[in-house]
């Protein structure tokens, strides 16, 4: 009995250190699943402030085409530039910080827990199934015990009325040999009861022997290896934790060097220089004031400064006789309306109008057919121009030469076919060739008018040793129409700031440049602008698409109506109908003028 209630014991022992052992494993598959579940949100920040730095960086990226690009040239705007470039790059670095991360821990911890789950699982069942098994031995064993002590008690009885009946005078001897052979009997199920209980006692003891000091420590151990080989995993992750952050340390450590070296390449005067060289008007300073000596009957000359403009409100009153003129005031405004009770505006006021729309006056041509800006790039000043114009050829000789490799490329390619027909038609690289020839001589022109503008502004930039002269207004002679007309196209013009616009010394000389300068009217007037005359025929030598403003298009073989001729710059004005017209590029055309026309016309 004493064994039975030890061996309970230990049953009972070893079950509540089954549940125990099951809780505290659990407990450590929780614990990785939570450091598992740690590092992921780690990783999504990480996605995420690289993201926004990215965004960031993005959005103070310099526009194309805009003020910003422009810009670039100053050595602080390219070291702004600089550091969002390493600042995208250094978003790149907390990519990678997540990315090792979900690779190296989270995949490997995930996978991993899959595996601890199922070798736990594993591990208690055979723990249960050797629990379970042991149970059942003992089970059999005390059944056997209490059958064995049943047949004994069974064979005592037996002997005992064995006994009684052979004592009994009154017995028959059959009764007492019936009564000795059940007892007999009776022994015999109570060896065979003990002889069982015995085989049941010794398998039982050596089925506990092993459960207990083999079976059952193997899982414990199985189950401590298990145990150790998590936390060690859960150390190995940790310290890849850490290296994560520690190999883009280099590369983050050379970004914020970038972003260093970028702040110390700036070199305030270097962009200074820049600033001046940018707004280099190239005018000629103007020269000393000439003194006028007053004198009976004489008036002196009023003059204007040149470096403002005169907003005086003394002039903008009417003046005695001049109600009777009705013609155009200016060439931009036009009284549709024709009203008597309309209030005129001060001179003055109209003139600074004029100064300030005045650079759209070279640029209606280049407008109608798609362009920003004149394309001679007249509305500068004299050395911006220069530069323009310069910039311009340079890039026109590279295309030339561009157009020129490609040519002599297929030039070679052609001669290869001529040697080699099985390898190319000869007579297919010839339209190309046609279409190279055309581009190359429609460049070239393009560079001579070019140069011919930049020439033209060379020739007017004044010379440093030239001694300055001072104008005493917009035109120097009232008496040279044709002088002030060019002046005013070619060299007062107003800046895109308006600093260096000169003024009209007064409203006489503004009213005899508008009367000489028809040409106002026939360009800006484009609301009443009249229908050109037809001065001769054109025939489309090449299909062209005008995508751009002003410009039409047109296909290979079309006849069309001429109605301007090409003035200099590359483009003729045609007609197909009464509402389809514009520009297309000269060498497109083959152009047919009319024989009163061709004497009469002449290139600008």
């Amino acid at each position: 009995m004493e064994l039975g209630r030890a061996t309970l014991l230990k049953e009972q022992q070893l079950k509540d250190q089954f549940d125990n052992l099951e809780k505290h494993t659990q407990s450590g598959i929780e614990f990785v699943e939570r450091y598992s579940k740690f590092v992921k949100e780690r990783s999504d920040i990480e996605i995420s402030y690289a993201k926004q730095i990215r965004n960031l960086s993005k959005k103070y990226q310099p526009k194309k085409n805009s003020r910003e690009e422009e810009e670039n040239k100053y050595t602080s705007c390219r070291a702004f530039l600089s550091t969002l470039n390493e600042l995208n790059d250094y978003a790149g670095q907390h990519e990678v910080i997540a990315e090792n991360l979900t690779s190296q821990i989270i995949t490997e911890l995930s996978r991993y827990l899959t595996e601890l789950k199922a070798e736990r699982k594993s591990h208690f069942h055979d723990g249960r199934k050797a629990q379970q098994q042991i149970e059942s031995l003992w089970k059999q064993l005390e059944s056997s015990k209490r059958r064995f002590e049943r047949d004994c008690k069974e064979a005592d009885r037996a002997q005992q009325y064995f006994e009684r009946m052979d004592a009994d005078i009154n017995v028959t001897k059959a009764d007492v040999e019936k009564a000795r052979q059940q007892a007999q009997m009776r022994h015999q199920i109570a060896a065979d009861s003990k002889t069982e209980y015995s085989n049941y006692l010794t398998k039982f003891n050596q089925e506990q022997n092993e459960h207990y000091y083999t079976l059952i420590p193997n899982i414990f151990q199985k189950l401590q290896e298990m145990e150790e080989r998590r936390i060690e995993r859960v150390g190995v992750s940790m310290k890849t934790y850490a290296e994560v952050d520690r190999e883009v340390l280099p590369i983050v450590g050379k970004c914020l060097d970038g972003m260093t070296k970028a702040a110390e390449s700036i070199e305030p005067k270097t962009d200074s220089k820049q600033v001046v060289e940018s707004y280099k008007s190239g005018f000629e300073p103007p020269g000393d004031v000439e003194f006028e000596d007053y004198g009976p009957g004489q008036t002196m000359k009023r003059t204007v400064s040149e470096t403002s403009l005169s907003n005086s409100r003394g002039e903008a009153k009417e003046r005695p006789g001049g109600g009777k003129s009705k013609g155009k005031l200016w060439p931009f405004i036009k009284n549709k309306n024709k009203s008597p009770k309309q209030n005129k505006e001060p001179l003055s006021n109209r003139f600074n109008e004029f100064m300030a729309s005045k650079p759209k006056m070279t640029c209606l041509r280049s407008l109608r057919r798609g362009g920003s800006g004149p394309e001679d790039f007249s509305h500068l000043p004299p050395e911006q121009r220069r530069k323009k114009l310069q910039a311009k050829i340079d890039d026109i000789n590279k295309d030339i030469q561009k157009e020129m490799d490609q040519k002599d490329a297929l030039t070679k390619m052609k001669g290869v076919y001529e040697k080699n027909p099985q390898m190319g038609d000869p007579a297919s690289v010839d339209p190309r060739l046609v279409e190279m020839a055309m581009n190359i001589e429609k460049l070239q022109s393009e560079v001579q008018k070019f140069e011919g503008w930049l020439a033209e502004v060379e020739g007017r930039l004044p010379s440093r040793s030239d001694p300055p002269r001072r104008q005493s207004g917009l035109y120097e002679s009232q008496n040279s129409n044709s002088t002030m007309v060019d002046n005013n196209c070619a060299q007062d013009r107003e800046s895109p700031d308006g600093s260096y616009t000169e003024e009209q010394s007064s409203e006489t000389q503004v009213k005899v440049a508008i009367a000489n300068t028809p040409e106002f009217d026939d360009e800006f007037d484009d609301g009443d602008e009249e229908t050109l005359p037809t001065i001769g025929t054109c025939k489309a030598v090449y299909s062209f698409e005008g995508h751009n403003e002003g410009t039409i298009s047109v296909t290979e073989g079309e006849l069309l109506f001429v109605i301007e001729q090409d003035k200099g710059d590359g483009w003729t004005r045609i007609r197909r109908n009464e509402e389809e017209e514009g520009y297309v590029p000269t060498s497109y055309v083959e152009v047919f003028l009319e024989t009163n026309t061709k004497g009469a016309m002449t290139y600008i």
